[in-house]
Order: C-alpha cells, then structure tokens, then sequence
C-alpha cells in the first residue's frame, strides 16, 4: 500500500511526539522507573501509526463506494479504530509492566498528528 504525503507527515509526527514522551519521561525518572511509560508509549504509538493506516485504506476505499454506503463504511471504520484503541488502553490498565498515561500519550499522538497535518497543510 502506498502512502500518501499526509500519511507519511502523520507518521512522522506521531513518532516525533512519542519520543519527546519517552524522552521526557527518562529524564524526569532518571532511573529504569521509566520503563513502564516507555513500553506503554510504544505501544500506544504502534497503535496510532496503524490507526493511519487504516484510516488511509479507509478513505481509498470509501472514494469508490456511493455515497450512502460510504458514510456507513466510514462510521463503521471509526467505531473499528476506537475499539482498538479502547482495547489498547484495556491493556494498559490490566498489565502492570505497562503504563496506562504511556498508551494515552502514544494514543493522543494521532489526534495531535491529525491537528498538525490541519493545520501545517492550510498554510
């Protein structure tokens, strides 16, 4: 599957924001204390740049439907990457070698990413 440029600086941001995080959580630790929030952010990080990809394969999708059926697809793949999502942060919950604020922090970088893309893209 080829990306698209929008994809590819989503991409980008998502890692750029996950590793100030980590970044920021080693040197506030200063200690192996920060593994949990390391681990938590990659995986919520992995999560995110998957959620591009489906939201890309998405949208080529949804631009050869009709229009009803694809509002209903579109609807349908937005529950999919929430649920994701919420299962992710399920994980992070449940597992104690994982930290929950590290998937919530890999997770919001999407929607940051989305808010970068906005508005580098007007410009």
């Amino acid at each position: 599957m080829k990306l698209s440029r929008l994809a590819k600086r989503m991409i980008i941001t998502i890692l750029a924001i996950s590793l100030i995080c980590i970044l920021g959580s080693a040197i506030y630790y200063r200690s192996r204390e920060f593994l949990p929030f390391m681990f938590g952010v990659f995986l919520g990080s992995i999560v995110s740049i998957f959620k591009v990809f489906l939201l890309e394969r998405a949208v080529d999708i949804a631009l050869s439907m009709e229009e009803k059926r694809a509002g209903n697809y579109v609807n349908l793949q937005h529950l999919l990457r929430l649920l994701i999502s919420g299962a992710v942060l399920m994980l992070g919950a449940l597992v104690s070698q994982i930290s929950l604020w590290g998937v919530a922090a890999g997770i919001l970088a999407f929607q940051l990413a989305v808010y970068n893309v906005k508005f580098i893209s007007k410009k």
